[in-house]
């Protein structure tokens, strides 16, 4: 089936998914292996194009480029999955009363049920000078990644991440394989100081700095300006100046709750509100991934998406299932040190550490000494699997 650009006033669809990340697709793909043969429209706000959010960090050290990183392109997937596929459209308005959604450029589409798949958006935490923005970037999708390796310009370039988080750290590894100088900037002082208690956050950052990546960790930006030969001056609370090609600002996401909120569903800070069946507080209207709350939870990892699109699937297909999260220890793609991070379900009392240098195991102990969450690196990342097994389960 071709890709679809444009829709009559009058075109109604069964079941609509606005967003063709990882969520929407994945659920497409779910309901079709259910065999389950409704009419499908998937909404993408960019390319259309099927692929692994996650090998967006992994692309210069795998010497990829960025169209070897789309698995296929939209026209295709549309094909795969039966479905129409929207390219480069957006959603202006949600109507739960008639059931329809307005199109950017006016038109009307109606649904039966509708999905919200639409991810989370990267946070600025400060304003970017208009002559200089275009030496910032975000990277949160392929056609953002196809931006930010244009402008990398296959030739070693000085790169400053501001955020030293799961995505800062990943990419700052990342762009390191690929030849290019890159400085870390975060206010933490270790880096993903989320996800790992400070000893395992140092180890990481020491095994950065050996390899050649400046760290400016417990420092802030105060001050952008234009640089020599066309660079970004970048000015530190310290005074510390850094002169930088390019910027990539890895410094958190946040539900995109605007289209819901507008729409009179229920939200929260944590993305729109749905309970075990994924279904929003319309009950023609669901959610999943990075945008959804389930119960209180916002799981941004794969895992737990995986899970969401294999249940609300089999909800849609006839079946109601309550989705469940498992164990989901998130893998952190640093090969410099493997990280595997299992996020405390329940508030730490203490963390009980373990080994040396790099090969550290950290269990998150409540007051009672049981396990409510780990962190390993190094060596130590084989545990995954025993300690996954061991820990309690977060939404089960």
């Amino acid at each position: 089936m071709p890709v679809s650009h444009t829709l009559d006033a009058t075109d109604h669809t069964g079941l609509v998914i606005i967003g063709t990340g990882m969520a929407g697709v994945g659920l497409a793909r779910a309901l079709r292996r259910l065999n389950d043969r409704r009419a499908i429209t998937l909404i993408s706000a960019d390319s259309g194009d099927d692929y692994s959010k996650p090998l967006l960090s992994t692309g210069l050290a795998k010497r990829l480029l960025p169209d070897q990183l789309a698995q296929r392109s939209a026209a295709m997937l549309a094909d795969e999955l039966d479905a129409r596929v929207m390219r480069h459209t957006h959603v202006e308005q949600l109507t739960p009363a008639t059931r329809t959604i307005r199109l950017s450029d006016g038109q009307l589409l109606g649904y039966d049920t509708l999905v919200l798949a639409t991810g989370a958006a990267p946070q600025a935490p400060f304003a970017i000078p208009e002559s200089l923005s275009r030496r910032f970037f975000t990277v949160n999708d392929l056609d953002d990644y196809r931006r930010f390796r244009a402008a990398l310009d296959e030739r070693p370039a000085r790169v400053a991440i501001i955020g030293a988080g799961l995505v800062g750290c990943e990419f700052a590894n990342d762009l390191h394989a690929g030849g290019h100088q890159v400085t870390l900037v975060a206010p933490e002082s270790a880096p993903l100081a989320r996800l790992l208690p400070e000893p395992l956050g140092a180890a990481l950052g020491s095994a950065f700095q050996d390899a050649g990546i400046q760290l400016a960790l417990g420092r802030k930006l105060v001050d952008i300006s234009a640089g020599s030969d066309n660079a970004v001056r970048l000015t530190l609370d310290d005074h510390a100046i850094l002169e930088v090609d390019l910027v990539l600002l890895a410094t958190g996401l946040a539900p995109r709750t605007a289209l819901a909120d507008a729409a009179g569903l229920d939200i929260s800070r944590y993305g729109v509100t749905v309970d075990r069946y994924l279904r929003s507080s319309n009950p023609h209207i669901y959610a999943l991934g990075d945008v959804a709350c389930v119960t209180g939870v916002n799981a941004m990892y794969v895992q737990p998406l995986q899970a969401s699109a294999k249940a609300l699937a089999a909800t849609l297909a006839g079946t109601p299932t309550q989705v469940s999260f498992g164990a989901w220890p998130i893998i952190v793609k640093t090969p410099l040190l493997p990280v595997v991070a299992y996020p405390p379900a329940a508030s730490v009392e203490r963390w009980r550490i373990e080994g040396e240098g790099g090969d550290m195991t950290a269990l998150g102990e409540d007051k009672q000494g049981n396990l409510v969450g780990f962190a390993l690196t190094g060596g130590c990342v084989r545990r995954k699997v025993e300690l996954s097994r061991a820990a309690p389960v977060l939404l089960g």
